[in-house]
């Protein structure tokens, strides 16, 4: 089978997912439709060449829904013949994305295939699909349901996680994030988002708090002490009952902000790529798919790394550098921790907690 080569990859800065957040105004189609068209005049594309676009969305109604891909490659000028399909894997959904347009390279059906992701947070907002899983008491009493941030909560109490280690890890992420915006590291990634006359709409993230410290950490108030309260720390406990009470830890601040955004990841083999002129930037080894418990629920990417990294024929010795998405503190700090991965190897560049985390787009 054909390796499957990253050729190109961009995204858009993150404005800030609230009514007075930058992109706000613009719509999901228009930023989709943008980093479409940047993959194409950078690499100045045969669309053609490109046979699908998989592109992520957790929240796929309104303007959102009806197969946005698909409207977004007709509306991005693509050839009429390139394929999109919309997929929601939740917080994965840009990275499953990603996953599928490789595998397509990769089991030769494809030349050229597109991951990406879109979500506008400000506009279509979280929870607006709805579902069962939290809603239908035979599902949420089944599988003993309690939301992500109580989860987050119990993985700081059951793995030893401090408010100061919470605090900290966030405060460096925002350092992290800020120097990477001032030496340049992004500028060959992130696109401007701009109206349809050509005007810089937003070209840097804008949800950054370089100037965070612990003093200014501390007095923010823990986000899910109350929702704990009111049931769901008597849920997360029957299911765990080795922890005695759950320390509640996270806020805003050393959370994921809720933030607009999109991306587009271009895979191809090595003979397409040399065929027009592109130059592989990197190529995929392995990956992997993995549901984790779902009371806690983010433990799962120390679990999918070793099996991804177990496939590859790894350790996780042999990666130089890893990128986690920083849904709260205390999933980065349980990473680090099963794996044994040293603070100064993930994240280098800050992550979803500085520069904030549009649903569906988890890449690049």
């Amino acid at each position: 089978m054909p390796d499957a080569y990253i050729l190109d990859a961009v995204r858009t800065p993150r404005g800030k997912g609230k009514k007075d957040g930058s992109l706000h105004e613009v719509t999901s189609l228009h930023l989709a439709s943008g980093v479409l068209k940047a993959i194409r005049d950078r690499n100045e594309l045969d669309t053609a060449l490109v046979e699908d676009v998989i592109m992520g969305c957790v929240e796929p109604v309104g303007e959102q829904g009806s197969d946005i891909a698909r409207i977004a490659v007709l509306n991005a000028d693509y050839a009429e013949t390139t394929a999109g399909v919309q997929i929601n894997r939740f917080c994965a959904s840009g990275l499953e994305a990603c996953n599928m347009a490789a595998a397509q390279v990769m089991s030769g059906q494809s030349p050229m295939s597109i991951g990406s992701g879109v979500e506008s947070m400000s506009r279509v907002p979280m929870g607006s699909s709805g579902g069962a899983w939290p809603a239908d008491p035979q599902a949420a009493f089944k599988s003993y349901f309690a939301p992500q941030g109580i989860g987050a909560d119990l993985i700081a109490t059951k793995y030893g996680f401090s408010r100061e280690d919470v605090d900290a890890y966030a405060i460096e992420s925002q350092k992290r994030a800020a120097h990477a915006w001032k030496n340049g590291y992004f500028k060959n990634t992130v696109v401007p988002v701009k109206d349809l006359n050509g005007v810089t709409i937003l070209d840097r993230d804008e949800h950054m708090r370089p100037d965070a410290t612990m003093q200014s950490m501390s007095a923010l108030q823990p986000s899910f002490a109350m929702m704990g309260e009111m049931a769901f720390d008597g849920v997360a406990l029957l299911r765990y009952p080795e922890v005695e009470k759950i320390n509640h830890v996270h806020h805003a601040g050393n959370a994921s902000g809720i933030v607009d955004g999109a991306a587009a990841v271009l895979f191809g083999t090595k003979e397409v790529a040399d065929a027009n002129g592109l130059k592989p930037r990197a190529r995929i080894r392995s990956f992997t798919s993995i549901g984790s418990e779902p009371t806690i629920m983010l433990t799962g990417p120390s679990a999918a790394a070793e099996r991804a990294l177990k496939r590859a024929g790894m350790k996780s010795t042999d990666i130089d550098l890893y990128e986690l998405n920083e849904a709260f503190a205390s999933v980065v700090l349980r990473f680090m921790q099963a794996l044994d991965i040293p603070h100064d190897k993930i994240n280098v560049n800050g992550g979803a907690i500085a520069m904030g985390h549009p649903w569906g787009r988890r890449a690049p």
